[in-house]
């Protein structure tokens, strides 16, 4: 995995073999922060990374000079993982260990994105659950945007927040947003 953009471009990362990931794929990734740079300015942005993994997301965010991100995994080997790097790239992250269902359940953080990134297996009913709890309890900000990583097996678009999907290779990013 590397770094593709920011203070740290370049810079490749090897996570321990032993977790149960699924890292983004750097032109997936190229793709997911094109369509974010023509729409925010990413050095002024606050953002929660959900079942972050390697942390791959996250990095890319703070790199690019992101203020604030919150990286949830459940999985112990992800969490310590995410904070060795984090402390030594002195990276804005804050790392949480919590399933990331329980966790949307007592979040009062607001974020401008809310990225996802669960695994492809999910069943559509379980990625609903993670739109309808990030907009009932409104953890965007205004103008913001939950991005969630899925197979392109997967179709997101019934859900009334849905407002368009990009596929990059076998992956499928899904943006949803409030209708302003």
């Amino acid at each position: 995995m590397r770094i593709i953009s920011g203070k740290y471009k370049g810079k490749r990362l090897t996570a321990p073999k032993k977790l149960p990931v699924r890292p983004t794929t750097d032109m997936a990734k190229e793709g997911l922060f094109n369509i974010l740079n023509n729409r925010f300015h990413i050095g002024e942005l606050k953002v929660l990374d959900l079942f972050a993994g390697t942390g791959n997301i996250s990095f890319e965010f703070a790199s690019r000079g992101a203020v604030e991100i919150i990286s949830v995994d459940s999985f112990t080997g992800c969490v310590q993982y995410i904070s060795k790097i984090t402390k030594e790239l002195s990276f804005p992250i804050s790392v949480i260990k919590s399933d990331v269902f329980k966790y949307l359940e007592r979040s009062k953080q607001k974020t401008n994105i809310v990225f996802g990134d669960p695994p492809y297996s999910f069943e559509d009913d379980k990625f609903y659950k993670i739109v309808d709890l990030v907009f009932e309890k409104e953890l965007i900000l205004e103008d913001g945007l939950l991005i969630l990583e899925h197979s392109d097996q997967t179709d997101l678009s019934k859900n009334p927040y849905f407002k368009e999907s990009r596929k990059y290779g076998g992956s499928v990013f899904s943006f949803f947003e409030k209708d302003q």
